[in-house]
């Protein structure tokens, strides 16, 4: 959502990009992030359709970070996005998430 703030503020600042569209970028992002803060949200609150979105923001993350540590030879960021994207994958797979998930004492609002 940052993100997406940003590009907004860069483009009607004048600094435009010739590869992309600062507002494009900036609702892609705010797509993207709302999608991802609704499923936080969800999870928070005890529905499990939330972990479905958190599971895949986790695995897109994973080449996003595996790019960053060879190709673009930054590791220093690449590295704790594969470290935090591997540990929220785990959490969401570990015994107490998937009890929790096939738990039948929910109420129904929550699967």
């Amino acid at each position: 959502m940052v993100v997406a703030v940003v590009y907004v503020i860069r483009e009607a600042s004048g600094h435009h990009e010739d590869a992309i569209s600062g507002y494009g970028s900036a609702v892609w992002f705010a797509v993207i992030g709302g999608g991802v803060l609704a499923g936080g949200i969800a999870l928070i609150r005890g529905h499990r359709w939330g972990r479905g979105i958190g599971m895949m923001a986790q695995i897109l993350l994973l080449p996003v970070a595996y790019a960053l540590l060879t190709a673009s030879h930054l590791p220093l960021l690449g590295a704790p996005v594969g470290i935090v994207a591997l540990a929220c994958l785990g959490l969401l797979f570990a015994p107490a998430s998937l009890s929790w998930l096939n738990a039948d004492s929910l109420p129904p609002d929550a699967r």
